[in-house]
């Protein structure tokens, strides 16, 4: 007999009671299990130890396992670590002794149906109307766009809202490790990755997804994260013709996010000279938004860059055409800053112009402020290091 999906999601609610407040609060962001007597949870950028417990080990390991059942994988000793949904979609990881010795440790990424809007990310100062006009523009015009960011410094939820700049006659294929992105468009196709069956069938990687995905036509390709040889495939998807690409990735600055990119590729069984590679790389990203979270607990939009190519003596050539410029804290200890253009006008402007729209007015002030005070808007900070 099969148990109904419904009896089955309230009986995995009812397994995870002692965090019941916290699943139904939108405010929290994660909650952190560390065996059955701490529970943390993140709210508004900050950690806090709660005074929720589970009643004992048995209780939270029966937890985790009722929940590996409902998702269809296998928990125990020889395979400790859990990759899972709740039915709500929030992401689960978790990790059972040996593996964790402790006891069984969780992380739960909160998934939040009221996706973010670019309004939202204005109202919390993530970025400017201007640096969403030409953000808007640059997506528009079918650049590459890689976000990228530290753990938890809002990734998703900007590629999220990059999104909803792509015209909506446009097919877009997702392509994800675990489904998170909530794209606001009408013509998506979701592809996930599929982990193997306990006798080793059925797994499909990211790179398979890609492989078949550029068999179906799509007008842009959107990657969750890139995390491994798939780099390859899609720096050659994007210097083949398939362009306004979409993808995050693990980094702190602007040219990390490159050499990430050449670490990953490189893991790929595909072997290319590395100048090779790099040259490949510095051509198939336009784009970089690099997104942070501050020491006061708040995400925002650090720089847009773009990537002006590759040489051998000098290595990457990077150009900041927005930076997020530092000026103190207030009382209350919240950072201070503007996010502001540095005068660099992107290589795409022809293309943008094209389509019939127009970078805002503060960029070509700066621009023009730049070449009357003797540096060019092309030496703009290079890409990096803009604080």
């Amino acid at each position: 007999m099969v148990i109904p999906r419904q009896v089955f999601e309230q009986t995995i609610r009812k397994f995870f009671d002692p965090i019941g407040p916290f699943l139904d609060d939108p405010k929290v962001s994660e909650i952190m299990i560390n065996g059955p007597n701490e529970i943390y949870i993140e709210k508004g950028g900050r950690l806090t130890l709660t005074d929720a417990k589970f009643p004992s080990h048995e209780s939270l390991m029966s937890a985790l396992r009722n929940l590996s059942q409902f998702v269809g994988r296998h928990l125990d000793e020889y395979t400790p670590i859990l990759e899972a949904r709740f039915p709500d979609g929030s992401r689960v990881e978790a990790v059972i002794p040996p593996a964790s010795p402790d006891g069984p440790s969780v992380a739960i990424r909160r998934f939040f149906k009221d996706s973010l809007t670019v309004q939202k990310l204005l109202d919390f100062g993530s970025f400017t109307p201007e640096a969403g006009q030409a953000l808007d523009a640059i997506i528009a015009c079918k650049q590459n766009v890689i976000v990228a960011g530290g753990t938890g410094s809002g990734k998703t939820s900007l590629l999220n809202v990059l999104s909803s700049f792509i015209q909506k006659d446009q097919r877009v294929v997702v392509i994800e490790d675990a489904r998170e992105l909530q794209l606001q468009l009408p013509h998506v196709v979701q592809m996930e990755a599929q982990p193997p069956d306990p006798r080793g069938r059925g797994k499909v990687t990211i790179r398979d997804l890609f492989k078949a995905t550029l068999r179906m036509r799509p007008d842009r390709i959107v990657v969750g994260e890139i995390r491994g040889g798939e780099a390859l495939e899609l720096i050659q998807a994007m210097t083949s013709g398939h362009g306004g690409c979409l993808s995050t990735v693990h980094a702190t600055y602007p040219i990390d996010t490159l050499n990430r990119l050449e670490t990953m590729a490189m893991m790929s069984d595909v072997q290319i000279p590395l100048n090779a590679m790099r040259a490949q790389i510095a051509s198939a990203i336009n784009m970089i938004v690099q997104t942070t979270r501050l020491l006061d607990g708040s995400r925002c939009v650090t720089h847009i860059t773009e990537v002006l190519g590759y040489d051998l003596k000098d290595g990457y050539k990077l150009g900041d055409v927005f930076i997020r410029k530092y000026l103190g804290r207030d009382p209350d200890g919240k950072v201070i800053s503007e996010f502001v253009p540095t005068g660099r006008i992107p290589e795409c402007l022809e293309m943008v112009r094209a389509l019939g729209m127009e970078f805002p007015a503060n960029m070509y002030a700066a621009a023009q402020h730049a070449q009357q005070h003797g540096f060019e808007s092309a030496d703009a900070p290079p890409g990096g290091h803009g604080h």
